[in-house]
């Protein structure tokens, strides 16, 4: 590890999905993993199995994020990676049946996905601004934001989803420029189609039409690579103000 073994690893929306995937991949790594969730019951389950630190966390309340921070640093020390995972995915077209995109619903979507790992972003960066540096480079921290190809080619329906996560390829360059003179690195994935809960959650036909879609392989995305490209970019100290696309070379079609 580029800050060796035993640091602080946070991830949010850590107790299922690709979020659970990373905490798992960082736990084999020897880190020590603090995951926050709104999901309780599933983080204390997976914080238990990992030996890490659970934290029921909103990341679109900035005092809550606080709070978690706060209890990890005093549990298991302060974070060297931030992992971005917390998220929600509504599907809303602009006008339906006549009447407008709710605009409570949309508001949501951007505070959660997009504003929610903006607080987590900035809090972990700011513990890790006050941080020792480690090794020849300097480096303080990593922080990865996860965005989606609904960024790019977003489909009927994912107005407020493409919006947030347009908005995290959006902030991961100026993010990084930010935060370069304090050696903290700053880059976002954007996973195409992944086989998480919610999907999995999908008839198995409905399931094997969507990994058809992905030119190749084709098939869902596991977990476990989303997880595997998060720490590449942890150890890959040139990865930095760069959004990567795990797609298996997908482009969305509008429906």
């Amino acid at each position: 590890m580029i800050f060796g073994k035993s640091v602080v690893a946070v991830v949010s929306g850590g107790a299922s999905g690709l979020g659970a995937a990373t905490a798992r991949k960082f736990a084999s790594m020897g880190l020590h993993v603090g995951i926050f969730d709104v999901n309780v019951a599933g983080g204390e389950a997976l914080a238990q199995e990992l030996g890490g630190v659970f934290q029921c966390v909103d990341v679109a309340d900035p005092a809550s994020v606080a709070a978690g921070f706060e209890s990890v640093v005093a549990a298991i020390g302060a974070p060297r990676i931030m992992i971005n995972c917390a998220g929600i995915a509504p599907a809303i077209k602009t006008v339906s049946r006549g009447a407008p995109h709710d605009a409570e619903a949309f508001a949501k979507t951007i505070q959660i996905n997009l504003i929610g790992s903006f607080n987590c972003a900035s809090q972990a960066a700011t513990l890790m601004a006050v941080s020792d540096p480690c090794g020849p480079d300097g480096a303080r921290g990593v922080i990865v934001n996860t965005a989606s190809v609904a960024a790019y080619d977003g489909q009927i329906g994912q107005v407020a989803y493409s919006a947030s996560k347009g908005g995290i390829v959006g902030m991961t360059l100026p993010m990084a420029r930010d935060l370069a003179d304090k050696g903290i690195r700053v880059c976002a994935v954007a996973p195409g189609i992944f086989a998480t809960p919610m999907v999995q959650g999908m008839p198995r036909e409905v399931q094997d039409a969507l990994g058809a879609q992905v030119p190749f392989p084709s098939r869902l995305g596991a977990a476990s690579e989303y997880a595997n490209l998060v720490a590449h970019i942890v150890e890959n100290q040139m990865l930095n103000g760069e959004v990567i696309r795990l797609d298996g070379a997908i482009r969305m079609a509008p429906r």
